[in-house]
C-alpha cells in the first residue's frame, strides 16, 4: 500500500472525528463509553486544527490526479509549539496527540507512517529538540510503533488527566531529535 500523509481538509473533519472516536470506543479506551466527555474532544477536529496540525494518512491508490478521492486510513494531531492542544510538551518539544487508525485500515502501516510524519515535522520545526506523547497502558500496538521508531518511556512524566480517578494514569514517551 502506498500511504501518503497530508494536512486534513475542513470537509474531512467529520470523517476524521468519527475515525478517532470509533478507534477509542472500539478499543475500550474511554472509561465512560459513549457518555465519556472526551468523546466530544475526539470528534472536534476543527478545534484541533485551529490550534495544531491535523495530519491524515490516505491510501495513495485512491488518489487520481489533483483530485483526492482518498480513503482516509487514520489521523494524528501534531502540536509543534505548545498552546491549548499540548498536554505535556515543554518549550522546545513537539507533541503527538490522538493517533487513530480506522479499524478496517489497521495493520497496513498507517499508524507508523503518521508517527514518522510527526517526527519529520518536528525535525523541520525551528527550536524543536524532542517529540513527546501520552498513551494509555492498553495501547500496545501504538507502544510497539513508538519503540520501533526510537521513542523511550519517560515514567517521571506519566500523568493523570482525571485526578479523581486513580486508574487513568497515562504513560509518556519521548524521542530526542
Amino acid at each position: 500500500m502506498d500511504i501518503r500523509v497530508r494536512h486534513a481538509r475542513p470537509h474531512e473533519y467529520a470523517r476524521i472525528g468519527e475515525i478517532t472516536a470509533q478507534a477509542y470506543l472500539g478499543d475500550g479506551l474511554l472509561d465512560f463509553g459513549e457518555s465519556d466527555e472526551y468523546l466530544g474532544e475526539l470528534r472536534n477536529v476543527a478545534k484541533r486544527a485551529a490550534a495544531a496540525e491535523v495530519l491524515v494518512a490516505v491510501d495513495h491508490g485512491h488518489i487520481l490526479g489533483a483530485v483526492d478521492h482518498g480513503n482516509i486510513l487514520g489521523a494524528v494531531t501534531f502540536v509543534p509549539h505548545g498552546g491549548p492542544m499540548a498536554d505535556i510538551a515543554h518549550p522546545g518539544e513537539a507533541e503527538i496527540r490522538m493517533l487513530a487508525v480506522a479499524r478496517e485500515s489497521r495493520g497496513r502501516g498507517a499508524g507508523e507512517t503518521l508517527v514518522r510524519a510527526c517526527v519529520d515535522h518536528a525535525r523541520a520545526t525551528a527550536g524543536c529538540v524532542r517529540v513527546v506523547l501520552s498513551t494509555q497502558r492498553t495501547m500496545h500496538a501504538a507502544h510497539r510503533i513508538y519503540e520501533r521508531l526510537g521513542f523511550t518511556r519517560t515514567p517521571d512524566r506519566d500523568w493523570n488527566p482525571v485526578p479523581d480517578l486513580d486508574d487513568i494514569t497515562l504513560l509518556t514517551y519521548e524521542l530526542t531529535l
